[in-house]
C-alpha cells in the first residue's frame, strides 16, 4: 500500500467518525457492499478509490474532494479554508410506491421502494428527522386541502409515532386505510380525533387510540408547480 493512499485511509476514517456516520453509511452512500469502506480502510482492499467514489464519499461527508485525493501537508495547505462548510452532505430519503389518502380513502399495502430523493444532512438534522426513520410517499385525494394537495410528496418521520402524539398532522392507518389527517388532542385524557382540513369531508371526533395505528408524523411536504 503506498503514502497516498495510507493518507486517504486516516482522513476517510477520521471524517467518518468526526461526522458520527460508519463504515456502513459510507458503503451504501456509494453504491457498494455495506462492508465496503471498512475493507478500503481496514484491510487495504481495494488499494484505492475510484474517482466518481471519491467525489460522492466528499459529498455525502460535507468536505472538498481534494481531502480525499491523499495530498501532503503542503499540499492540503492550499485547501480554502473553511472550504468543508461549503460542501454539504447529502442524504437520500426512500420514496415509497404507495399513496396515503387524503380523500375517500384507499387500501395500499405496497411498500416497495421507487427510487429517493435527496436532501441536506443539515437541513434534516434541524427538522427533527433522522434518515433511517424517514420515507416519502405520494398524497391521494383532497381532504386535506388546502394543506395537503392530491399528488403531494410528503416526508413521514416513522420515529414520531403514538409515543409522541400531539396536534399535527400525520400519516395513520384507521379500518385498515392508510391516511393522512390531522390529529387534536383531547379533551379526554388518551383521546384525540382525527380530522380533515377540507369542510366537505368527514372527522372522526374523540375517538378510541386502539383503533387508529399512526405510522409517522408529516414533517414536510413538495408540490409541483402547475
Amino acid at each position: 500500500m503506498d503514502e497516498k493512499w495510507d493518507r486517504v485511509r486516516t482522513t476517510l476514517d477520521r471524517l467518518i467518525a468526526e461526522r458520527g456516520r460508519n463504515y456502513v453509511d459510507a458503503s451504501r452512500a456509494i453504491g457498494r457492499n455495506p462492508a465496503y469502506i471498512q475493507q478500503f480502510i481496514k484491510r487495504g482492499s481495494p488499494r484505492k478509490l475510484d474517482e466518481d467514489d471519491r467525489r460522492t464519499l466528499a459529498r455525502f461527508l460535507g468536505v472538498d474532494e481534494s481531502l480525499l485525493r491523499g495530498e501532503t501537508v503542503a499540499d492540503e495547505r492550499k485547501i480554502p479554508v473553511g472550504a468543508a462548510r461549503h460542501v454539504p452532505a447529502v442524504v437520500a430519503i426512500r420514496r415509497l410506491e404507495l399513496g396515503a389518502s387524503a380523500g375517500a380513502g384507499a387500501l395500499d399495502q405496497d411498500e416497495r421502494t421507487a427510487g429517493a430523493m435527496a436532501f441536506d444532512a443539515l437541513w434534516l438534522r434541524d427538522l427533527g428527522v433522522r434518515r433511517d426513520h424517514a420515507s416519502i410517499i405520494r398524497v391521494d385525494g383532497e381532504s386535506m386541502a388546502p394543506t395537503l394537495a392530491d399528488g403531494d410528496d410528503i416526508m413521514v418521520d416513522h420515529g414520531d409515532g403514538a409515543d409522541r402524539l400531539r396536534d399535527g398532522v400525520y400519516v395513520l392507518r384507521l379500518d385498515g386505510v392508510l391516511m393522512v389527517k390531522r390529529i387534536a388532542m383531547g379533551p379526554r385524557r388518551g383521546r384525540f380525533s382525527v380530522l380533515s382540513d377540507n369542510p366537505r369531508y368527514p372527522d372522526w371526533m374523540d375517538i378510541d387510540p386502539a383503533l387508529v395505528d399512526i405510522v409517522g408524523r408529516v414533517m414536510w411536504t413538495g408540490r409541483r408547480l402547475s
